[in-house]
């Protein structure tokens, strides 16, 4: 992509609270040789405020979007002596930090605006594109694997369960009739399948939104990943560290909640008479259930009226 496009960029992109993360993430990287890690670096917006705000720490940024990391790196540019670029994705956190410790780390979950804005990567159901999907455009399956291959009761159980789609059984089979006759090959295609199987009236929003969202997540194995990656996070992290996540869709949401609850959990075993020092939980909560964007923020960027977001701090370590 020309760099004549990054005005543009600059115009439109607007990072979910991005004051809110350098306030959680910033007092971890106060010390000379910090590290901080965007798991999802994106155009670097979050990364851009914590090095400003933080200007003793170095950071590593990891995305599996190549086209993405290739933006980053030209608004990063005043900061290229304190940033390494990653082509990789979250669920290989531990490859990637071998043993590295680190003192802060972000995830930013789910498709990004370059992502959505890209009409070719065919992740909208707005635009007529060939059905991708893929984050990494280098590797994968696409969806159009997905639709065209995976027989009825896969899709409609991955529809139902990363979707939460209450017509995914008869999407799924007007699926199977439709690329009986020809595979479905654009998001145009896909979109017509869910409108001929279901009354568009009776839901709100595009009736394609929860088909798209299931889809995604399946070609990219956004759950699957998540779970290995959270717990890799937490492992890396120092004493006084700092984790925050930002989910936009409550599957995420579910898993993040849960693993930051089993680890700021005392493993001393219920109605044990005494609190034993070695079973006290390693992490603290940072955020009071999970925190969202404020009206201003919305009405000034949409795609931050589903965010959540939840943090933690590692305060010590097991023995």
């Amino acid at each position: 992509m020309s760099s004549d496009l990054e005005p543009d960029i600059e115009g439109i992109h607007a990072s979910v609270l991005r004051q809110r993360c350098v306030d959680l993430l910033a007092p971890s990287l106060a010390h000379p040789g910090a590290t901080y890690v965007d798991a999802t670096t994106g155009m670097g917006g979050h990364t851009r405020a914590v090095l400003e705000a933080c200007p003793q720490a170095r950071a590593i940024c990891i995305d599996r979007d190549e086209q993405a990391l290739a933006i980053a790196g030209r608004r990063l540019t005043a900061f290229a002596d304190r940033v390494t670029f990653v082509h990789s994705s979250y669920d290989h956190l531990h490859e990637i930090l071998d043993e590295v410790e680190i003192d802060a780390i972000l995830f930013d979950l789910g498709v990004s605006s370059l992502q959505l804005d890209d009409a070719d990567r065919g992740f909208s159901y707005m635009h007529d594109a060939p059905l991708d999907m893929r984050m990494d455009q280098s590797q994968g399956i696409t969806a159009a694997d997905v639709v065209n291959t995976y027989e009825e009761g896969r899709l409609w159980t991955l529809l139902r369960t990363f979707g939460e789609e209450k017509h995914a059984r008869r999407i799924a089979h007007r699926i199977v009739e439709m690329r009986a006759e020809r595979p479905l090959r654009t998001t145009g295609d896909l979109v017509e399948a869910v409108r001929t199987a279901t009354n568009s009236r009776e839901q709100r929003g595009h009736p394609a939104k929860r088909v798209f969202q299931a889809i995604r997540i399946e070609v990219n194995q956004e759950l699957a990943g998540l779970e290995q990656a959270l717990p890799a996070a937490l492992s890396h992290l120092r004493v006084g560290g700092t984790l925050v996540v930002m989910s936009f869709q409550s599957l995420e949401d579910r898993v993040v909640k849960r693993v930051f609850r089993d680890a700021t959990s005392s493993r001393t075993p219920h109605g044990l008479p005494v609190d034993l020092p070695e079973l006290r939980p390693e992490f603290e909560l940072l955020t009071r259930g999970a925190e969202q964007a404020d009206e201003a923020e919305q009405q000034q960027n949409s795609r931050s009226a589903s965010v959540r977001l939840r943090a933690v701090r590692r305060t010590r370590r097991a023995a």
